[in-house]
């Protein structure tokens, strides 16, 4: 019996354990809007998390892309079955068989098209892959997919699909046609470079002369720079000899960013503007698609001794629109001063390098990938926070949002990923420039082109797109939860799409194993489904104060 057993896992294993079952880049960007792909199966390894989302299929996507790959010498077979809620509206074809097997080799993808019914309506779509490693143990994969059609954009589809089917059928000249039609797209696409190279070294020369700050620009080297062997290509070093000479300019081009910036937004860039020379990288703490984050050193002007920064920039692939977020979302923290706010120390935008923000550095780390270093440190045992030290820390936090508050600043997206902690468990408050880039994870796109920190936000935020002070309430609620679950994933059993209905039922998260009752009853305030009976900061820091005064008189 135990040798069945045994063979039975060994089989199982092998079939989970060799084969990945993923979407490619483009397919992921046409069904949610990121540039990454998203792997269901990875080496075996099966994204229960992925799986459970209900992803919806647009009007103008007539087909599903789905990639596999084999990773053992040997075929595996498979089976395809999918189920169409509503097959008056939808049917389905494939361009494989529902049956056959997997070749090994490298990846393969298969398309699955859809089609729709002449009028407006949508379906739920089950699709199931059943991979054996033998006939009796098979992996099974389901994929639920909400597909929408709309008339108008199924008789433009069709109509497409009927001018393929004629230019393929036409006459015997089908491949003179065909050599034809690849000619004129080549010349085409060579028409349309041209034009693009004419018309950048037009706007080249045009932009030279009407950027007011062009002249502005060489002052900035009288700066002392050398090029170093850095982090990243062709980054520019303080030389760490010689401080820099005074500068009577600084250096910006935010005209590269919005060609028409308000007076205002230019006045303030223009204001926070530190010359790229005086910014020394010395090694990448995180890094995400298109944004990271930096260690390095500032020598400001008139001080001998450099200090300590973290840069945040984009990389050079990094969109003009994400670098512009970059910026204006690291902007609210300029010139702010309190002990549990990271404040900002200025913005370069210089037209010869990615622009970055520069923030002061005195030990602390994300307090999002603190937590989870806390929980499965690699190093050693995990270090385990005392019920003292989360409410301690959890103060801090309140406080630095209640400075925001006063600053009549709503910061919209308060979560452990938007904080610092050091070693002393000393915490601040920081923008959210970069992560939607470094925590994907923590985002949805729910169909609207915009990723949003979905399992944080307040049922009104989720409804109406509103938020106010009370709005933040809610998500430090959610903090609070991070906090003492040493930064699990919120609802991570509940599809983003369904989450407004979800809060709107009244369902909460469960309060955490070994969280004290006096601490959930916390957060539970917060969650409130009216705003007006959510507590205010202050409420929450006098509930926190008295909480651990209770803790330290045993102590």
């Amino acid at each position: 019996m135990l040798l069945k057993l045994a063979v039975l896992l060994l089989t199982l294993q092998q079939c989970t354990g060799y084969f990945n079952f993923y979407l490619e880049k483009p397919e992921v960007l046409t069904l949610m809007g990121l540039q990454a792909q998203l792997f269901y199966v990875t080496d075996g390894q099966i994204n229960e998390y992925a799986m459970k989302f209900v992803v919806p299929v647009p009007a103008h996507v007539p087909e599903l892309h789905f990639t596999w790959q084999n990773l053992i010498g040997n075929p595996l077979s498979y089976e395809i079955e999918v189920e169409v809620n509503d097959p008056s509206v939808l049917s389905e074809t494939m361009n494989i068989t529902s049956s056959g097997k997997i070749p090994a080799g490298p990846p393969q993808t298969w398309a699955m098209t859809f089609h729709c019914a002449p009028y407006d309506a949508e379906t739920d779509v089950m699709i199931r892959v059943n991979v054996f490693a033998t006939p009796k143990n098979k992996t099974v994969l389901e994929f639920k997919r909400r597909k929408i059609c709309l008339v108008n954009k199924t008789l433009e589809l069709e109509n497409k699909r009927q001018e393929v089917l004629v230019a393929a059928s036409g006459t015997n000249a089908g491949g003179q046609v065909f050599y034809a039609a690849i000619g004129c797209a080549c010349a085409f696409v060579a028409a349309i470079c041209v034009l693009v190279v004419a018309y950048y070294v037009r706007d080249k020369k045009s932009r030279r002369h009407r950027d007011p700050l062009q002249e502005s620009r060489g002052l900035s080297s009288a700066c002392s720079v050398e090029r170093g062997t850095g982090v990243g290509p062709a980054q520019t070093f303080l030389s760490p000899e010689t401080p820099p000479p005074p500068s009577t300019a600084s250096v910006s081009t935010y005209r590269r960013l919005d060609e028409r910036p308000t007076r205002e937004l230019y006045e303030r860039i223009h204001e926070m503007t530190v010359e790229r020379c005086r910014v020394r990288l010395l090694s990448i703490e995180m890094e995400g698609t298109f944004g990271r984050v930096y260690k390095g050193s500032y020598h400001e002007e008139g001080t001998t001794t450099p200090r300590d920064v973290l840069v945040k920039t984009a990389a050079e692939h990094a969109s003009v629109s994400q670098v512009t977020v970059l910026l204006k979302e690291s902007m609210n923290f300029y010139r702010l001063s309190h002990p549990t706010v990271l404040t900002v120390l200025g913005v370069s935008i210089e037209e010869r390098g990615a622009p970055f923000v520069l923030y002061p550095y005195t030990g602390y780390r994300n307090m999002k990938k603190f937590l989870l270093r806390c929980k499965m440190s690699s190093e050693g045992p995990s270090r385990a926070l005392t019920t003292q030290e989360v409410v301690e820390m959890a103060l801090q936090a309140a406080k630095g949002a209640q400075y925001l508050h006063r600053k009549k600043f709503i910061h919209r997206d308060i979560a452990a990923r938007n904080y610092v902690v050091d070693e002393n468990l000393r915490v601040q408050i920081t923008d959210n420039a970069l992560a939607r880039d470094l925590f994907p994870q923590d985002y949805h796109c729910l169909g609207d082109n915009e990723n949003r920190p979905i399992k944080w936000l307040a049922i009104e935020s989720l409804l109406s797109d509103s938020f106010s002070s009370a709005s933040d309430v809610w998500a430090f609620g959610v903090l609070l939860w991070e906090l003492t679950t040493l930064a699990q994933q919120p609802y991570v059993e509940v599809d983003p799409f369904e989450m407004a209905s979800y809060l709107r039922d009244g369902y909460r998260l469960a309060q955490p194993i070994n969280c004290p009752d006096e601490l959930f009853a916390v957060m539970a305030y917060c969650w409130a489904m009216s705003p007006d009976e959510r507590p205010t900061f202050s409420q929450l820091i006098m509930c926190l104060q008295d909480f651990h005064a209770q803790l330290t008189q045993y102590v």
